[in-house]
């Protein structure tokens, strides 16, 4: 059954609503700019229901984010029926789109799908000083239609696998630049080689302490000063070394359309989590080196002071007791 009504090829109502009676089925395209702008401020979309027999990822929204660096990246924001976090992916690249979000919603305007950034390319500025507090004329609507128009016939699939990055949230690291840890680092340098290559993925999981959350990692890095490594202090409070899981980010790497990745990290257990579900293949390993371990220069903004002796520690707990594959400088190397 076809929809109800379309625009530039999306369905704009979902074809089992019945429309109001008061509500005229427009005949012309004056008529169905005046439907569509009536609809600017009263969106009814309806959010599609996740399944519960199964894991379910969503894709609810996408934006487009310019970065202080000059780059840009689009950010897309998930919901799951297994927790109720929101997991994100930071996408490099207008290629790479998200299956979920780009289905039709139930009662949805074309403005609704504007605003949720189920559109294609890049939004043309429309609104003036003048128009702002306005609804959308003609005018105006006739431009979104035809931007949106050369921008989905333009746009195409690339096969070649992506640069991705799963990485999990770390607000000491991230956002404090905690020496003990060099998840912000890692972040950082994986947005730099996906601005660079103008393609990539980062799958942002909200794991805090590596699945324990900020409230035990707080906890850990107590027991550390004490002189416990960041495995023992794990364990000292009840937690596994790990307890990060990767199936949503197997779901949302599905929903953004790949099959094969070119993955950043050292982790083994990231690979080998990945790739048991079946669905995406670890086509090639990219190292994440630390900084304080390359030869390369520091990022500008990575602090000149950092406390070198306890991220070392921490690096070679990690390629000791958690098998990540780096090759430990001669200088910390065990006596």
């Amino acid at each position: 059954m076809p929809a109800v009504f379309t625009l530039f090829g999306m369905n704009v109502v979902h074809d089992t609503v019945k429309l109001p009676s008061s509500l005229p089925r427009p005949t012309s395209y004056k008529e169905y700019v005046k439907f569509m702008s009536n609809q600017l401020y009263s969106p009814k979309a309806i959010t599609p229901a996740l399944q519960q027999d199964k894991l379910d990822v969503q894709c609810q929204v996408r934006a487009r984010i310019p970065t202080m660096e000059g780059g840009e990246m689009h950010l897309f924001l998930y919901k799951n029926n297994k927790d109720t976090k929101e997991h994100m992916a930071i996408v490099y690249g207008d290629d790479i789109r998200s299956s979920s979000l780009d289905k039709t919603w139930e009662n949805e305007t074309i403005m609704n799908r504007v605003v949720r950034g189920a559109y294609y390319g890049r939004l043309e500025e429309i609104i003036t000083d003048e128009t702002q507090y306005t609804q959308l004329n003609a005018k105006q609507w006739a431009r979104l239609a035809q931007q949106q128009a050369i921008a989905k016939e333009a746009w195409r699939p690339v096969s070649e696998a992506p640069l991705v990055r799963i990485h999990s949230e770390c607000f000491t690291g991230e956002t404090v630049h905690s020496a003990r840890c060099d998840c912000g680092e890692q972040l950082d340098e994986a947005m730099r080689l996906m601005q660079q290559a103008g393609r990539g993925v980062i799958v942002y999981l909200r794991q805090e302490g590596r699945g324990i959350g900020l409230l035990e990692k707080l906890k850990a890095y107590n027991l550390q000063d004490l002189g416990h490594d960041t495995v023992a202090a794990n364990l000292l409070l009840d937690h596994p070394a790990d307890g990060r899981t990767y199936d949503i980010a197997n779901d949302i790497l599905k929903d953004l359309g790949l099959s094969e990745v070119r993955l950043l990290t050292n982790n083994p257990d990231k690979i080998e989590q990945l790739e048991a579900f079946g669905d995406i293949k670890v086509v090639d390993r990219k190292s994440m080196v630390p900084q304080s371990w390359s030869s390369s220069p520091p990022l500008s903004h990575t602090p000149q002071s950092t406390p070198k002796k306890e991220l070392d520690r921490y690096l070679a707990v990690k390629v000791t007791k958690m098998r990540h594959m780096l090759d430990l400088p001669t200088s910390i190397l065990p006596q």
